[in-house]
């Protein structure tokens, strides 16, 4: 199966499991959340994502028991005790690889981005501060990954009114009728700039942007709107820094003979 239908997958997991769980959730004891956090407050929704990741990993060849998801995937940070990670790489006593995994879906977007941006730019913060302090040891800079699902809408899609009591907004967040209207690019759009510049400001190695409306996504269906933020690209990424690893591993190797 080629990456594009494991990928298509992984959305249809995702889809699947979440409107499963507003199903489901509080069957067993009653208790309902209300609207649309009786879908979000199960979890689980990106395993499909981190199976995924987790099996490309295996396939270029790097063992399955350094490969974390689910459980032991904590590390120390610099400002808190410890992170609980989506996914890490760690070989040899050393830390290749982590990843971040989140997801959104409507309709409250607004709060929901906000809070997303100031988890990535948090733990990305944590993270190199730790690193810097020589937290993890002798690991080299590892790779850092943040993957975004949000669901395609109406919501996500159409410009957003913002308030400049004082000072204008940069003009990266404007829509194209900013100067009539006073609104900013959609909720898509903004994830899409916040991506771009986790890469830019080097706070993550490769970031990813998937958009997918419910009803199609059901059906894995999906699409990446920015070239730049692929998820074979990301993929292509994380591979190679396995691989950097390994030929390093090798080479020591065959010094010490």
């Amino acid at each position: 199966m080629d990456i594009e239908a494991r990928l298509s997958a992984a959305v249809q997991h995702y889809w699947n499991t979440r409107l499963k769980q507003k199903t489901t959730q509080g069957s067993s004891s009653g208790v309902r959340d209300y609207g649309a956090r009786a879908d979000v407050t199960g979890g689980k929704h990106m395993d499909g994502f981190a199976g995924l990741i987790c099996d490309l990993i295996k396939e270029s060849g790097v063992r399955a028991e350094c490969i974390f998801k689910g459980s032991k995937t904590d590390l120390p940070g610099y400002f808190r005790p410890a992170k609980d990670w989506d996914l890490l790489v760690v070989a040899d006593g050393r830390l290749l690889a982590l990843m971040e995994l989140k997801s959104q879906a409507g309709p409250s977007y607004g709060n929901n981005c906000n809070n997303r941006v100031e988890e990535a730019l948090g733990n990305a913060t944590d993270l190199w501060t730790a690193f810097r302090e020589k937290t993890f040891g002798k690991s080299k800079p590892p790779w850092a990954g943040y993957i975004m699902l949000l669901e395609e809408s109406i919501g996500s899609t159409s410009p957003v009114r913002v308030s400049e009591p004082h000072f204008k907004i940069r003009s990266e967040f404007r829509d194209a009728s900013y100067e009539k209207t006073r609104k900013s690019v959609s909720y898509a759009g903004r994830y899409e700039l916040l991506c771009r510049k986790l890469v830019l400001e080097r706070l993550y190695s490769s970031a990813c942007l998937i958009l997918s409306d419910r009803e199609g996504g059901q059906a894995g269906e999906y699409r990446e709107p920015a070239s730049d933020l692929r998820f074979t690209d990301l993929v292509s990424s994380l591979i190679g820094k396995l691989a950097e690893h390994q030929k390093s591993r090798e080479l020591d190797s065959g010094s010490r003979r």
